[in-house]
């Protein structure tokens, strides 16, 4: 028993690292990549599609070589989910463009009490006073560091609202999909992956260019851009794998909060290796928020100790009351022909 929840909280720690190393690592890539000073390849959604095709092809060959297995879920269901998914991608394109630097990170940080609502309406889940003021710590700790000016206007703020609901009911769905059909994230991942792919390969090029006001038949590649492209699409895999892993072993809201690591990762490591500039300001932000993330982890630990001391004790009243009825069936009901359910003489 020891040694299975020691394993659980190994693959847990993997699950995170992996995550986080995959996000970090793709945002640096791409950063290489679509920046002026880089290869300035300005298409994010059909750059989007090519993770997508590739993480679809990683699928492809692991259900044909019978590393995974291909379980049943509703072609309805995974059109719905790749649509949200697809419209969270393009959503957040849109507001980035159209809105400012800062009201772009207001709108990622409100995405914690908003799956944590809706969590509420569409699973009934409450969660506990510490969990809701360490979540409140991350988001000032995140917002002290990231947001700077903010400009809001009625277009950039619809988009910010579809992208911010439609983000947030994607990564709901994800634990929500695993748990209804007993499907694993990779196996998940790879039905919704060439779905997503499809969309986006069509529609991404239209998308980028009224984002860029440029097409993406006439840029031209160099070997630099290739390799970023390749390293881009092969960081998406893994990163779309731990997210689905992450989701799926804990909650969106988890994901959420401890995903604010990478924006810290991420402002690191700019100043590291672009020399980004790191005032006081970001410095005090991101302790604000690393605090908020090691009380939130106490916090939901405390809540997991307190909901095993009741589990127990209402398991055990609730067996008791099933043998005592059980027996009571037994001994009272005729014998009853199981197919038909009518009573035999």
């Amino acid at each position: 028993m020891e040694s299975e929840k020691k394993s659980s909280s190994i693959s847990d720690v993997g699950a995170w690292a992996m995550n986080v190393v995959s996000s970090v690592g793709i945002i640096m890539a791409n950063k290489q990549l679509m920046s002026n000073n880089g290869y300035a390849f300005s298409f994010a959604s059909s750059l989007t599609g090519f993770h997508f095709a590739v993480t679809a092809l990683v699928g492809l060959v692991s259900n044909a070589t019978g590393y995974s297995a291909s379980k049943h879920v509703p072609m309805w269901e995974l059109i719905w989910f790749s649509l949200v998914a697809n419209m969270s991608i393009t959503g957040m394109n849109f507001s980035l463009m159209l809105n400012s630097v800062g009201f772009y990170q207001i709108s990622k940080l409100s995405m914690i009490p908003v799956v944590c609502v809706m969590e509420w309406i569409l699973h009934n889940k409450h969660y506990s006073r510490e969990v809701k003021m360490s979540v409140v710590v991350v988001v000032i700790g995140v917002g002290v560091c990231t947001v700077t000016d903010v400009k809001v206007n009625l277009k950039g703020f619809m988009c910010a609202c579809i992208a911010v609901l439609s983000t947030s009911l994607q990564q709901i769905s994800i634990g929500s999909l695993q748990k209804k059909y007993s499907i694993g994230s990779f196996e998940l991942l790879s039905k919704t992956a060439p779905i997503q792919a499809l969309f986006l390969l069509i529609l991404g090029p239209f998308v980028d260019y009224y984002l860029s006001g440029k097409l993406i038949t006439n840029y031209k590649l160099s070997s630099g851009a290739i390799l970023c492209i390749l390293i881009s699409c092969s960081l998406a895999v893994f990163c779309n794998v731990s997210q689905y892993l992450c989701i799926g072993r804990f909650s969106a809201v988890s994901f959420q909060v401890l995903g604010h690591m990478k924006t810290v990762c991420v402002l690191t490591l700019g100043w590291l290796l672009f020399d980004s500039e790191l005032t006081f300001k970001n410095i005090m932000g991101m302790i604000i928020a690393v605090l908020g993330m090691v009380i939130y982890s106490w916090a939901v630990e405390v809540e997991k100790q307190s909901n095993a001391k009741t589990l127990p004790h209402s398991k055990n009243s609730m067996t008791e009351e099933e043998i005592r009825l059980l027996k009571e069936g037994i001994e009272k009901s005729p014998n009853m022909d199981v197919e038909l359910g009518e009573a035999q003489g």
